[in-house]
């Protein structure tokens, strides 16, 4: 496989997380907060249901347009970095600091890894050789 078919495959590998993941908050929003959030916080009400389920909606969407799209090398750099990074010092305040999250929300934080993984591959992959 070359490094322009293996970059594409890498590129839909970053999409099938946000699908993934965001199909999950869309689908069944009322499981995702019974699992991730601790019972002392939970609401499980429309309203909630409605948020994640929001949320979970522009996750899909952002996997479509990455799925759609023609990356370059600056495309995965920044992509791996922001979709990733921020989201790091994230999930460790909820969980660690406010511990609103249960142990599950480590889900989350995969899908970040996941992220940061493909953008870093995916950059090297379509960077141009050194000369």
């Amino acid at each position: 496989m070359n490094r322009a078919a293996a970059a594409k495959r890498i590129q839909f590998a970053l999409a099938a997380i946000f699908i993934g993941l965001g199909g999950w908050c869309v689908l069944a929003p009322l499981s995702v907060e019974r699992l991730v959030l601790r019972p002392e916080v939970q609401h499980l009400s429309a309203t909630s249901a409605l948020f994640i389920a929001c949320f979970g909606a522009q996750a899909v969407l952002c996997g479509l347009v990455i799925a759609l799209s023609e990356f370059n090398p600056r495309t995965f750099l920044v992509f791996g970095l922001v979709g990733s990074v921020p989201f790091f010092a994230f999930n460790w305040y909820f969980v660690f600091v406010a511990k609103m999250f249960t142990p599950w929300m480590l889900l989350d934080f995969a899908g970040n890894v996941g992220i940061l993984v493909c953008g870093l591959a995916g950059y090297w992959l379509t960077r141009p050789a050194p000369s």
